[in-house]
């Protein structure tokens, strides 16, 4: 496929590259800083090449003025879609009306750089909606890449995309709190990754309260002041961190009456 890429930064930089890898071509790069790492770079208010897919990277914030921006420029080019998993795709509706078909493409995966968001495609899910054309289109890219993609609706985008950022950046400050706590005992932080290895698997076999366990799960108060103080005795910032996630956690346990008494 011939494909145009809106904003090659970590999200665009990484599936350009995984596009590149697979054999399709990258016609255009749309950038501020003219960036040419990943192909020939291209204005948004001139005529873009012809493409099979245009896709739009940039923040959330961004998406709408850009789809105005360039609605005049994509007479040549059969799909566009942005890679938002929040922003509806009815946004795009000014390039539907120059003729395009539009859609949504979003990569179910942490994207922190170019090299390791392309490796990281692969064996993902990525949410796709959009006309009939558009779908076609960007399931066979998908695919294409090796990832499996599934429908989303525009409607439940910020349920889906909440839940998507819970699940990885929740779970980053978790295990970032935790290797405070660990660095002040002088412990090296991966002797926990069996354990967290395992209630991940737990967690997605059996789901997350019956994961549970622990002094907060058991109702183990004395334990869990214990730990309280131990942590803000690392610091006041890390000591606030475990305490908001230790009530989070009382509240998934139906425990949130006891934290009254977490003195």
């Amino acid at each position: 496929m011939r494909v145009v890429i809106i904003g090659p930064g970590r999200a665009g930089g990484s599936i350009a590259l995984a596009a590149i890898a697979v054999g399709h071509e990258i016609v255009g790069v749309a950038s501020n800083n003219e960036d040419q790492r990943f192909g020939p770079s291209v204005s948004l208010n001139l005529p873009l090449p012809e493409a099979d897919l245009a896709l739009i990277c940039v923040r959330d914030d961004q998406i709408e003025s850009v789809a105005g921006e360039m609605a005049d420029s994509t007479a040549g080019i059969s799909v566009v879609a942005h890679v938002s998993g929040f922003v509806p795709t009815t946004v795009l509706n000014p390039l539907a009306a120059r003729g395009a078909s539009i859609g949504g493409f979003h990569p179910l995966q942490t994207l922190p750089d170019p090299a390791r968001g392309a490796a990281a495609l692969p064996g993902s899910h990525v949410g796709i909606s959009g006309d009939e054309l558009a779908e076609d289109t960007l399931i066979h890219f998908g695919v294409s890449l090796g990832m499996e993609p599934f429908h989303l609706e525009d409607a439940v985008r910020p349920l889906y995309h909440a839940a998507s950022a819970a699940a990885a950046n929740f779970v980053a400050t978790a295990l970032a709190t935790a290797s405070d706590l660990y660095d002040a005992a002088k412990i090296d932080p991966s002797v926990a990754s069996p354990l967290v290895t395992r209630v991940v698997g737990n967690v997605f076999d059996s789901g997350g309260r019956q994961s549970l366990t622990g002094p907060i799960a058991r109702g183990d108060t004395d334990t869990v002041i214990g730990h309280l103080v131990a942590a803000h005795e690392v610091s006041e910032s890390v000591g606030k961190q475990f305490r908001l996630m230790a009530e989070a956690t009382a509240i998934l346990a139906g425990r949130f009456d006891e934290v009254k008494d977490w003195k």
